[in-house]
């Protein structure tokens, strides 16, 4: 089997994420409109995108910041929302190659979000780091040209076309979520068991003090192990079978 080289994959990660680059940009525009309204300019509204790379964490850190907290506050609820992204670096650790370098899981680490996770993980056998490199190359500066735009031209936009960019990102989700459904059974019972969990938890009244980054966690853990010990998989026959095809 022909080897791919690292360049070709830092190549295939870019273009795929081309879609999500663009669907960060649309994002990250009403980002930086809060940014600007939380007193931060153009310059520090970039740097925070670029070092922190998460939707829910940076706008939650805008709220704080617009009410003065404090920075324990801040670390706590930044720890909170993002322990998430703590599960998807070790899922995609365990999916590298164990001959590469241990670095090679921190730079991972570094740009995992839950459209880079999902591209990355989509891929057949093993991954190699630089298409998640590839894909972060592209996408990281999307979301952070957006942030800066909006620090710089937020205002100038109708309310209503601003809210409608954050359409996109959901959008986009879904369109990395729908092919594996359609080629394995067990993703997509899994995919709409997480759904109907998702919604049946906000109407339980019991449930209503877990946050939003909590309730992911829970779901992600019960749901995965649930399907793996009924759904054992081989991936000794996989990666052959990948390798086949």
């Amino acid at each position: 089997m022909k080897t791919i080289s690292n360049k070709t994959f830092l190549k295939m990660g870019a273009l795929d994420s081309i879609p999500i680059a663009l669907g960060y940009l649309a994002v990250s525009f009403s980002l930086g409109i809060q940014a600007k309204q939380a007193g931060l300019d153009a310059l520090a509204a970039t740097i925070m995108s670029l070092t922190n790379v998460t939707s829910a964490g940076e706008f939650a850190a805008l709220g704080i910041i617009s009410e003065g907290g404090t920075l324990a506050t801040m670390a706590c609820s930044q720890f909170i929302i993002n322990l998430r992204y703590m599960l998807m670096s070790c899922s995609l650790s365990q999916k590298i190659d164990n001959e590469k370098p241990f670095f090679h899981r921190f730079g991972v680490a570094f740009g995992v979000t839950d459209e880079i996770f999902g591209i990355s993980y989509a891929v057949k056998g093993r991954l190699n780091p630089f298409y998640t490199y590839g894909a972060m190359l592209v996408a990281i500066p999307g979301w952070c040209l957006g942030t800066c735009l909006g620090v710089i031209f937020g205002n100038l936009l109708p309310e209503v076309i601003v809210t409608s960019l954050g359409v996109a990102l959901y959008g986009m989700f879904i369109a990395i979520i729908i092919p594996p459904s359609k080629k394995d059974r067990c993703v997509a019972a899994a995919v709409i068991l997480a759904m109907i969990c998702s919604i049946g938890w906000d109407y339980i009244p019991a449930f209503h003090a877990i946050s939003g980054g909590t309730k992911i966690i829970i779901l992600t853990v019960v749901i995965s192990l649930a399907f793996a010990i009924l759904f054992p998989r081989n991936e000794e026959e996989e990666e052959s079978k990948e390798a086949e095809s």
